[in-house]
């Protein structure tokens, strides 16, 4: 079995032990490293390579915002889980255009943080319900060049991204739409390019943003 790299960057030290006494009991997962700070994050990302990263976002010598940047520029396939107890648009938004596939708060049930883990690896974008509430709350309404954009897409790319936009996988999004999950990527890989996004997340928080619903 191919182990899902993990590196844990958090300043608490508590949180670290946490994590890494449940993640240990997972046989598909392996915990590689872990980072007191944004920095050190960075460069273990460099040493070890992992495949995931769960951030916290308030953390000395560089928070997680900078650090998940930094990380996206050097290596563009980690994958990055935010872990943090902020909900609010100020800190959410930031993680999302840095690059984090998902956004998790950490009251999460463990068994669920495993399972975001999994499909984030998968490629699927994973936000906490409080955090996508907020956001939906929140965001204002896409610009007009943001719906130039959204014209440009063609009438299934734009059935896909009103799926995207539900949070849904692409095996989720094939079935609802009927047709292959490899026509789904082509899709997703589509909808990326027209709207110059880097990921399914950036994607549907854009379709979020612009007001996007089955009515479109």
């Amino acid at each position: 079995m191919t182990k899902i790299k993990v590196l844990i960057a958090d300043d608490h030290h508590v949180v670290r032990r946490g994590l890494l006494f449940f993640l240990k009991t997972q046989k598909d997962i392996e915990i590689v490293g872990e980072a007191t700070n944004g920095l050190e994050a960075v460069t273990l990302v460099t040493e070890l390579n992992p495949d995931v990263v769960l951030m916290d976002l308030s953390m000395p010598k560089m928070d997680g915002v900078e650090a998940t940047k930094a990380i996206r520029e050097l290596n563009d396939k980690v994958k990055i889980i935010i872990l943090t107890s902020y909900a609010d648009q100020d800190h959410v938004i930031p993680a999302i255009r840095a690059g984090a596939s998902g956004y998790q708060l950490k009251d999460i049930e463990p068994d669920e943080l495993v399972q975001t883990i999994r499909d984030v690896l998968k490629g699927e974008s994973k936000l906490h319900p409080k955090v996508t509430a907020h956001v939906i709350t929140h965001l204002s309404l896409g610009s007009k060049q943001e719906t130039i954009k959204l014209n440009d897409l063609t009438k299934r790319e734009k059935e896909v991204l009103n799926e995207l936009a539900k949070g849904k996988s692409n095996k989720e999004i094939a079935s609802a739409l009927f047709i292959t999950e490899k026509t789904v990527k082509t899709h997703v890989s589509n909808i990326l390019s027209k709207l110059q996004l880097s990921d399914r997340t950036q994607a549907a928080l854009f379709a979020v943003k612009n007001g996007y619903t089955d009515e479109n």
